[in-house]
């Protein structure tokens, strides 16, 4: 009887979906082959583009089943970077993101939506500025293969509109959302 226990829960647990489909990839933030980039209105007559030099993550990628997907990464806020160093400097301040005493800026991913043609929702927290709030990351697929050197890639774009009061950033003037724009290319674990 216990032998036969065991093998219908073998039998049965060979018959579940394991994701045998998904691959695990770190995004190459490491040799420049993703960036999260930024561009937010300055005070309604221009705008300021930037990115953020570091950051680390990872992603999981399954294309026969988008929903069992998911995406973490942390961003280094103090590497905020708009090609101004006193600006850049402001920003980073108390008046703004607070980089001081808010270092890291985290998204987890919590669900993806398949929205056909290689597009789709990535819905997540985000949490910026000590405030974790919800968002939703529209993506598209860009590509995956070997590369030169005998390794697996995959790579995306995603852009996402954030709300500055939603995370208790101050606003000055029309300045009250960040556009944000991100490329992610992952090397295959």
């Amino acid at each position: 009887m216990k032998k036969t226990l065991i093998a219908t829960g073998m039998a049965v647990a060979m018959m579940l979906p394991l994701g045998a489909n998904a691959a695990d990839y770190v995004i190459d933030s490491k040799n420049a082959h993703a960036s999260i980039n930024f561009k937010v209105s300055h005070l309604g007559y221009s705008f300021i583009k930037g990115r953020f030099n570091n950051f680390a993550g990872e992603f999981s990628y399954d294309p026969a089943n988008l929903a069992a997907s998911s995406v973490e990464v942390t961003v280094d806020t103090t590497s905020l970077d708009s090609n101004h160093a006193e600006r850049d400097k402001h920003i980073r301040s108390s008046d703004f993101i607070d980089a001081g005493k808010y270092k890291e800026a985290v998204f987890k991913s919590t669900g993806v939506k398949d929205k056909g043609d290689g597009k789709m929702d990535i819905m997540g927290d985000l949490t910026l500025h000590g405030v974790t709030q919800p968002i939703t990351i529209a993506a598209e697929f860009v590509g995956a293969g070997q590369d030169p050197w005998g390794g697996q890639r995959a790579g995306f774009n995603g852009t996402t509109r954030l709300e500055l009061a939603d995370f208790k950033i101050p606003v000055m003037g029309d300045s009250s959302y960040v556009e944000m724009e991100l490329h992610v290319e992952g090397i295959q674990k």
